[in-house]
């Protein structure tokens, strides 16, 4: 196995890189006997895009239920800031919750709710508002991401890339600090994905928010990460940290570059391929 020395250089001193907003160490993640990663180690800056990547199976998802606290590690620490979510009480862990939005692969919209009413369903589960305030503030959500007017639309009513993002407003309701997207551009054709990516960037952006995805379509990755993680799932641990693009580029590790540059080497096979039958 290759060591995790494939990291990119981080740029800057301690006095103006951004601070850690989530630390993992040495983090074990297993299904009973069954381990999936092992020894993970990486920190995700305050306001930089995260990507956690790697083939199929290999643990990106469980990861992601390990950092919003649905599923606790057999070994390691998840720091928020200083604080151990997982030594935490359950009152702390549920305000450390607070501060989280997820948006699930699928969008996970209620179907029978209107598009308003999904999103303000946090609202009246985690505050006071009234019901008109509530309806106000969702629809200055689905303003954000592209989706005025449609408030009172149904799930069944609109298309794949607009649930997308009527979930990423439902995850942007109560203003989190961290956006957790799990497979983000999952099924959607690649001009929906590309304004996905790019309502990410500018939430990022104009909200400060730390942004967290699971994902494996490099042109998302390419396009808007700041930092990454690599997992293997041959050798259960991780084999890379760092800005994809460096990894991409300067890489040692054969399974890391076959994976960034499959997009490249799939088009010159088919070339190749083009140029031997034509």
């Amino acid at each position: 196995m290759s060591s995790v020395s494939d990291q990119s250089p981080k740029v800057g001193n301690s006095e103006t890189e951004p601070e850690a907003h989530i630390t993992v160490r040495n983090l074990d993640m297993a299904y009973g006997d069954f381990l999936i990663q092992r020894d993970l180690n990486f920190t995700i800056r305050r306001g930089e895009i995260f990507i956690i990547m790697g083939g199929s199976g290999c643990g990106k998802s469980t990861l992601l239920k390990h950092l919003v606290g649905l599923m606790e590690p057999a070994r390691g620490e998840v720091l928020y800031g200083s604080e151990d979510f997982w030594k935490a009480s359950a009152i702390d862990q549920q305000r450390l919750k607070r501060k989280f939005g997820i948006l699930y692969q699928s969008g996970a919209l209620w179907s029978s709710m209107t598009l308003a009413e999904n999103i303000g369903l946090p609202l009246e589960e985690f505050t006071d508002l009234e019901p008109a305030e509530i309806r106000r503030i969702a629809s200055l959500k689905m303003a954000l991401v592209g989706l005025a007017g449609f408030e009172d639309f149904h799930p069944s009513e609109i298309s794949g890339g607009m649930r997308k993002r009527a979930g990423l407003a439902r995850a942007m309701a109560l203003d989190p600090e961290i956006l957790f997207c799990d497979e983000p551009s999952a099924g959607l054709d690649p001009i929906s994905s590309r304004m996905l990516d790019d309502l990410i960037l500018q939430l990022r952006d104009s909200l400060g928010a730390t942004v967290v995805i699971v994902t494996h379509e490099l042109a998302s990755i390419f396009a808007i990460a700041d930092d990454s993680v690599f997992l293997d799932a041959d050798t259960k641990t991780m084999i890379a940290l760092g800005d994809p693009r460096v990894l991409r580029d300067q890489s040692t590790n054969p399974r890391v570059r076959n994976f960034l540059l499959r997009g490249e080497l799939g088009a010159a096979a088919t070339q190749a391929g083009g140029a031997v039958t034509g």
